[in-house]
């Protein structure tokens, strides 16, 4: 394309522009009211303007050496497989300080149609692959538009390192600025970069800055409300990573579990599948409603007792036992479960907030977890090495707390052994402080939720964070903080698929004062999909009123 000498020379002068911009944004977003002013160029010029653009270090909020604007491209609405409207794409750079840590690749979205505010999406496990922003933000119903195709700028980054292998690759993790970056700086880098270019790009700063993840994401969003609460308006964070340190040490214990008894504790797919049948037979129907969701949790709890017992009043035990079938389990394998179904106590303290951060909560095997959330054996298909709880179990010890590639972390790792290191680390890369005064002070409002039966990370850490968040708080905390959970709904999948508006949920609350109440989860499972059920505050749950669609939330109220 040829520009006119006009346009070029208002599209150089806005590149000159935008790298003088950074230090004197508005301290708050709502200290410029919304309106751009860029009416002079085309979407296509002011997007071009952006590419190559280097952001001065000054600019972002944490160390680094600037960044750099790699690509700039404008996505036409009619463009193949775009149903985002038309944005600007740009890709770019931070440059780290260290000159061994890897950059932080990221990508940031401007639509034409901005409707002042952005939205920073979470990633997931170790990360290392760049978040887009251009799909829905997690759990959102496939029905709905993308966020950006409902004009947010949206931002994400693969936190700073590549992912070499698929899975739990933690090798980035013996690099402290990588370490440093992955356990929460990138957020406020990336953030500060995107504030720049949507200054660079609309001419005012974004009047609503939200963020939302889910897993390791959800953990980036407690980060956001701990580290960085004068940076978010509002934030979802869905089954949160954020105690990961010690999810991980849990995660340890868990695999050793399974690798107990010379591996014969290991439980196969077929005896996972026995047990979860012989769970849900047990379990279903107290909550009025036989409908393949477990939502009376403590009437389950009370009706599983048997099962875990190694004697012959226990109805899923082989004979004596013995490893007899796949449709019973073993004296092995039933200690196992009984494993995960106890709290981890690392048994010296981790963290200064309060002594329950060196408390790893239990995992739900006797009151609903499926075993295959996500649709694979998480046990480990032929053997205990390919459970999923080995991955992260092996790769912090070893990279992040031992440093030793060598080390047997199934057999010869002591956490003992690294009590200072695994504080140090608790403080780097985890999310576990309920400090979050400056959140709420600023007039910030964080939503989270967790299913009920997630087999990655046990709802029961959400639990403990809400109930240490109402020892600091008390009533209070309801004003500023909703927590949910949602029975059936695992961290993949789940026997209840759950999708949620959250994002409409934090809107109305921040923008307008409208504080959620019970939401309404939509199941996109094929073979259920469309029943929908209350999203009950806890430790409330969603009990069949006994009339009514079994497959309507409508029929349901939240009980306590």
């Amino acid at each position: 394309m040829t520009l006119s000498s006009n346009v070029f020379s208002t599209t150089r002068a806005l590149a000159l522009l935008v790298v003088g911009l950074g230090a004197a944004l508005p301290a708050t977003a709502q200290d410029t009211a919304w309106r751009p002013k860029l009416a002079s160029l085309s979407s296509v010029d002011a997007c071009a303007a952006l590419n190559g653009l280097a952001v001065p270090a000054s600019a972002i909020g944490l160390a680094t050496t600037g960044a750099t604007i790699t690509s700039a491209e404008l996505v036409r609405a009619n463009a193949r497989d775009n149903a985002n409207g038309e944005f600007c794409k740009v890709m770019g750079n931070i440059h780290p300080v260290n000159y061994n840590a890897p950059d932080i690749e990221f990508e940031v979205n401007l639509p034409s149609n901005w409707n002042g505010k952005s939205l920073q999406f979470g990633g997931g496990g170790f990360n290392g692959r760049v978040v887009t922003g251009l799909d829905r933000y997690a759990k959102q119903p496939s029905t709905e538009a993308t966020p950006l195709a409902r004009g947010y700028v949206t931002l994400g980054s693969d936190s700073g390192h590549k992912a070499r292998l698929p899975g739990f690759d933690g090798s980035f993790f013996l690099y402290e600025e990588a370490l440093r970056n992955y356990g929460h700086e990138q957020i406020k880098k990336t953030h500060d970069v995107a504030m720049h270019l949507v200054q660079a790009r609309y001419g005012t700063a974004s009047q609503y800055n939200y963020f939302i993840g889910g897993s390791q994401g959800g953990h980036e969003g407690f980060d956001a409300v701990q580290r960085y609460p004068d940076d978010y308006h509002g934030v979802v964070a869905g089954y949160p990573a954020h105690n990961v340190v010690m999810l991980h040490l849990s995660a340890n214990n868990y695999a050793r579990a399974l690798l107990a008894n010379n591996g014969d504790s290991w439980i196969s797919p077929a005896k996972a599948r026995a047990f979860v049948e012989a769970i849900y037979a047990t379990c279903d129907d107290l909550d009025r409603a036989e409908d393949g969701i477990i939502s009376n949790i403590s009437a389950c709890l009370e009706a599983t007792q048997d099962f875990r017992k190694l004697d012959s009043d226990n109805p899923i035990r082989c004979d004596n036992g013995a490893d007899t079938s796949d449709r019973c389990l073993s004296d092995g394998q039933i200690q196992a479960l009984n494993v995960f179904d106890q709290e981890y106590d690392l048994g010296f303290s981790v963290f200064a907030d309060d002594e329950l951060t060196s408390i790893f909560p239990k995992w739900t095997p006797f009151e609903g977890s499926t075993f295959f959330d996500g649709g694979g054996p998480n046990l480990g298909a032929e053997g205990p090495t390919q459970a999923l709880q080995h991955g992260p179990g092996d790769a912090t010890p070893r990279y992040a707390i031992a440093g030793d590639l060598t080390l047997d972390t199934m057999n010869d790792f002591d956490p003992a052994k690294y009590a200072a290191r695994i504080g140090d680390l608790v403080e780097l890369i985890s999310a576990n402080s309920v400090n979050i005064d400056r959140f709420r002070d600023n007039g910030g409002k964080l939503i989270y939720f967790h299913g009920r039966v997630d087999d990655f990370i046990p709802v029961y850490s959400s639990i403990q964070y809400w109930e240490r968040l109402q020892r600091r708080y008390g009533e209070d905390v309801s004003d500023f903080v909703k927590f949910y959970t949602i029975p059936g709904m695992g961290h993949v999948t789940g026997v209840f698929n759950a999708r949620l508006s959250s994002l409409d949920a934090l809107e109305a609350w921040v923008e307008r004062g409208e504080a959620p109440g019970t939401l309404t989860a939509i199941d996109e499972n094929r073979e259920t999909a469309g029943r929908t059920r209350p999203v009950c505050h806890y430790p409330e749950w969603p009990r069949y009123n006994g009339r009514g669609d079994i497959n309507d939330a409508a029929s349901f109220n939240c009980f306590r």
